[in-house]
């Protein structure tokens, strides 16, 4: 099953779709449910999460939905209430992306000056925790919570990651020879072992360029669900959901693959530079 949080956003569209197509404003609907206009609002942008079964269900039935299709919406609306495992590390991960992350069928990430979390060793997870100021059991949960993100490239269904990697992630744990190894290493045993993942390397000698603005991922999903980007930040990142918006992540990226080394050449690199770490 697909993330809860994906099911939210699906269960969001779906409910708008059934309204539009019953004919019904926002106004009419919440006149005749005694709603406020703004919970319905709340519930078909997804603001509002968690839309009890009861509620569903009067939508449908004042949009005239029956049958299969109403049992599917419903199906949709009790997954999208279901408690997934990250909640249970709210407090070290971007809960709204890793939801996300973890229902998404492709991504696409540049991670700026560190190593994408997907495809962080738990040594670089811990050193990364370290500098970022956080200290004993929470460090552990760091490593923890990225490991347990780090599954979805072991999915069944076959993740689509691509990955543009700095050099300049990798210079900055040179000082380490047994850590840089390690990840180099990993690196590549993770882009030889699954076929969906592909790594890019952008040399420092590329000089400034596109990905200056900040890290950013764009994440695609089944069906018709449609693609959002993820903007990282110090002060906690943000979702992009407008079309205009992914688009011009769409363009930077393009940039960005277009400079970095190809697929191929990048993983010869890295095996080469493990042997000297």
């Amino acid at each position: 099953m697909t993330s809860p949080t994906v099911r939210r956003r699906r269960l969001s569209t779906e409910l708008r779709k059934q309204r539009v197509r019953a004919g019904l404003t926002v106004n009419a609907v919440a006149g005749e449910l005694e709603w406020s206009p703004a919970k319905l609002g709340h519930i078909e942008s997804g603001i509002r999460k968690w839309p009890s079964i009861m509620e569903v269900s009067e939508l449908l039935r004042l949009y005239g939905v029956t049958g299969v299709k109403r049992e599917a919406i419903l199906t949709l609306a009790r997954e999208s209430r279901l408690r997934p495992w990250w909640t249970e590390y709210a407090d070290v991960l971007p809960l709204a992306y890793v939801g996300n992350e973890a229902g998404a069928v492709a991504i696409r990430t540049y991670a700026g000056i560190v190593v994408p979390d997907l495809l962080q060793v738990p040594e670089y997870t811990e050193c990364l925790a370290r500098a970022q100021g956080r200290h004993g059991a929470a460090v552990d949960r760091v490593v923890a919570g990225y490991l347990k993100r780090q599954e979805v490239l072991e999915h069944p269904t076959g993740l689509r990651y691509h990955a543009i990697l700095e050099e300049e992630a990798l210079q900055r744990v040179a000082w380490d020879s047994d850590l840089l190894h390690t990840q180099l290493r990993h690196l590549v045993t993770v882009a030889e072992r699954n076929p969906g993942v592909t790594i890019q390397l952008i040399p420092t000698a590329a000089g400034p360029h596109a990905g200056a603005a900040g890290p950013f991922s764009l994440l695609e999903f089944d069906g018709d669900e449609s693609a959002l980007a993820y903007l990282d930040a110090a002060a906690g990142g943000r979702i992009e959901e407008s079309p205009g918006a992914v688009a011009r992540c769409e363009a930077v990226w393009e940039r960005l693959a277009e400079l970095a080394t190809p697929a191929k050449p990048t993983i010869t690199a890295l095996r080469r530079r493990a042997l000297f770490a």
